[in-house]
C-alpha cells in the first residue's frame, strides 16, 4: 500500500538530524502538492525554473522559504529578488552583480551560496577548488553589499560508488572549512553547506552537510503526463 504525503515526509524527517535544513524539491510539482506539504508544517522549497516558480509564489502562502536551485541566469534575477530566500548556485561576478543590482531595488538583501565543481561530470556547474580560492581572495566582496556569501553547495557525481560520493562531500565540507578560516566573509554568516539529495543525503549528513534537497522521496512519483 502506498505511503501518504505524511509518511513519506514523516519517514524523511526522521532520518534528517537536528540543525539540517530539508529543502524539498518542490519543481514540477503542483501549487496544491506544496500546500499540503506546506500545511504539514513544511516552509523550505527548492524550484529550479525560474518562470514556474513566479507562477507558483504568489498562488502560495507568504512565509514561505523558497529555495532556488537550478542554474539561474541572470535575466531571470529580476524577477525572484522580491522574495527568493537562498539561491544555491553562484559561479561568476556577472551574476553577483546582478544580484546585487535586483536586491537593491527591492530593498532586500539576498543570501546567496558558491557552487563549487566536485562532480567527475562536465555537465555540472561551479567553480573549481581553485577558481574558489582566487574567487575568495580577489573579487570585489566590498561591490555587492545587498548579497550575503552564506557558505557553499555542490553536487557529488551520479554513482553508485558510494565511496567516491563520500570522497565528494568530504573535499566540499574541506574547501568549506577554508573558506570560512580565510576571512573573506563573517564566520557568524558562513555557516551553511549544501549537499546531498536524495540518494545520498545520508553520506552528506555525515560528511558535514547543514541542507539537504530531497523532492521524489517527500512528494512520491510524479503523475504521468
Amino acid at each position: 500500500m502506498e505511503q501518504s504525503l505524511a509518511e513519506r515526509y514523516a519517514a524523511i524527517k526522521a532520518g534528517i538530524p537536528g540543525g539540517v535544513t530539508l529543502v524539498a524539491v518542490s519543481k514540477t510539482r503542483s501549487a496544491s502538492e506544496v500546500q499540503a506539504l506546506y500545511d504539514l508544517g513544511h516552509r523550505d522549497f527548492g524550484e529550479n525554473y525560474p518562470q514556474e516558480l513566479r507562477e507558483k509564489q504568489p498562488a502560495l502562502p507568504a512565509d514561505i522559504r523558497w529555495h532556488f536551485i537550478g542554474h539561474l541566469q541572470r535575466s531571470n534575477v529580476k524577477y525572484l529578488a522580491p522574495y527568493v530566500h537562498l539561491i544555491h548556485g553562484v559561479e561568476d561576478e556577472r551574476l553577483l552583480d546582478e544580484i546585487e543590482k535586483r536586491a537593491n531595488a527591492a530593498g532586500r538583501v539576498i543570501d546567496v551560496l558558491l557552487q563549487v565543481h566536485i562532480a567527475q561530470e562536465e555537465t555540472k556547474h561551479g567553480l573549481s577548488p581553485d577558481e574558489l580560492r582566487n574567487a575568495v581572495r580577489s573579487w570585489p566582496w566590498g561591490s555587492w553589499p545587498h548579497v550575503r556569501v552564506r557558505g557553499l553547495m555542490g553536487m557529488a557525481t551520479l554513482t553508485d560508488d558510494r565511496e567516491q560520493v563520500r570522497t565528494e562531500f568530504r573535499a566540499l565540507h574541506a574547501h568549506w572549512s577554508e573558506v570560512r578560516n580565510l576571512g573573506a566573509f563573517p564566520i557568524a554568516e558562513f555557516t551553511e553547506l549544501s549537499m546531498g539529495m536524495s540518494s545520498d543525503a545520508d553520506l552528506a549528513v555525515q560528511e558535514g552537510s547543514t541542507m539537504v534537497r530531497i523532492g521524489t522521496a517527500i512528494f512520491g512519483d510524479r503523475a504521468a503526463r
